[in-house]
Formats: structure tokens, C-alpha cells, sequence
């Protein structure tokens, strides 16, 4: 977990017992769900319809991964090209919550297959 960039010691164990059995989850999208890394919004003819159940999941998870893309974006090369493609199409909280997405479903990856981290193929668009 912690050749994942931006993920320590401290953040890879808190993810690894925070998370429990990787099992449980049927799919990559109920993981990042669970680590409230998705938009909760509902929208409807361009309007918003509602908030969703924002805070439906893990707040320890939730704060991991987005202490891990705030030190991704600073390290990482390829994390900041993604971070600042997605700053010029949207704003920088959607930005810094689109790259906890990707360490989020990385991290699933890396827990369930056991697959090495690679950051060119996460951060490619």
C-alpha cells in the first residue's frame, strides 16, 4: 500500500483496517462509495434534486484518501498533470476529489488482486 504515491505508513494502515475485507464490496464503484469519494448530488433537467446520502460511508477513509491526493498532487508527477487537467475543466475541490477517486479505486485494486501500483496507468486520460 504504501508504493502507492502520497500514501505513507500511517495513511496505508489506516486504509488497510479502515477497509477490512476487501471482499465485502461487490465492485470497484462500492469501495470508492463506501470511502466517500464519489458526488452524492441527483440531478434532473440541469437542476439538482437533492444531496444524496453524503455522509453514508467511512469519514476515516474519506480523510485518508484525501490526505493522500493533497500529498499525490505535491509528488507525484503524473498525479498533478491529472490534478491540473481536471482544474482547468472544473473547480480545485472537485479537482483534489477526482484524484482521491483514482487512489480510492487503485488502492481497491492493489487490496483485492494483489497487482503492483503503476502510476502512468491510473492517471492516464
Amino acid at each position: 500500500m504504501t508504493t502507492v504515491p502520497g500514501i505513507g505508513v500511517v495513511l496505508g494502515l489506516t486504509i488497510v483496517f479502515e477497509t477490512g475485507q476487501i471482499d465485502r464490496f461487490a465492485s470497484v464503484g462500492n469501495y470508492a462509495s463506501y470511502c466517500r469519494c464519489v458526488p452524492t448530488a441527483y440531478w434532473s433537467n440541469n437542476k439538482q434534486k437533492g444531496g444524496g446520502n453524503r455522509k453514508n460511508g467511512n469519514k476515516c477513509l474519506s480523510w485518508a484518501f484525501a490526505e493522500a491526493a493533497n500529498f499525490a498532487i505535491r509528488y507525484c508527477k503524473e498525479a498533478k498533470a491529472f490534478y491540473q487537467r481536471k482544474c482547468a475543466k472544473t473547480n480545485q475541490p472537485s479537482a483534489y476529489r477526482a484524484v482521491a477517486n483514482k487512489l480510492s479505486k487503485a488502492c481497491y485494486y492493489i487490496m483485492k488482486d494483489q497487482t503492483p501500483f503503476d502510476a502512468e496507468r491510473l492517471f492516464q486520460m
